[in-house]
């Protein structure tokens, strides 16, 4: 079945019969379905030519990314749920008379102790490390395990403070020391 304007182009004499029939054919087989376009021969007719191989990669690509995303997510639930744990497992049980102030960020933080946990947090043998919300002190070797797993939740440590670089920042007040147990 032919269309008027083939019907014109060949009363014109600008197509052959054998060529507008090819084309009829060729119609009538995409209508159906049952030919195949001349690109790939695998591709339904009437779809974009597409590089199949590439799209595969970057899917691949897109996979591995959002699965070691995932990984990556895990480890850092898994860790914290590990700090958590060292946390509770050694916290030192604190209460007393005596208010600790320390710095955490840029707040002033306060924890009730008795003399004794005191002097082992101005020494360095106890440190203050982050618990949900609040603080826990904790002895020397647990905070060296915690710290291995998130350095972040290390709150007070007189013993890193001493090492540290602030003692050599400005030589003149190198002179002046001051003590680690003083009052507020």
């Amino acid at each position: 079945m032919r269309n008027p304007l083939q019907d014109q182009l060949l009363k014109a004499g600008l197509v052959k019969k054998s060529k507008v029939a090819e084309v009829v054919r060729e119609q009538a087989k995409q209508r159906k379905g049952k030919g195949h376009p001349k690109g790939d021969p695998g591709q339904a007719p009437g779809t974009p030519v597409v590089d199949t191989q590439r799209l595969k990669a970057e899917k691949a690509q897109a996979d591995r990314e959002l699965a070691a995303q995932r990984n990556a997510q895990a480890r850092a639930r898994e860790l914290r749920a590990q700090v958590q744990q060292l946390v509770e497992a050694h916290r030192v049980a604190t209460g007393g008379d005596i208010a600790y102030r320390f710095q955490d960020g840029e707040l002033i933080r306060q924890l009730w102790v008795d003399a004794g946990t005191r002097a082992q947090l101005s020494r360095g043998s106890l440190l203050i490390v982050r618990d949900g919300g609040g603080h826990a002190v904790v002895p020397r070797a647990a905070a060296e395990r915690i710290r291995e797993r998130d350095p972040s939740m290390i709150v007070l440590d007189h013993a890193a403070d001493a090492d540290g670089p602030d003692d050599d920042e400005d030589p003149y007040y190198a002179q002046f020391k001051v003590p680690d147990d003083l009052d507020w």
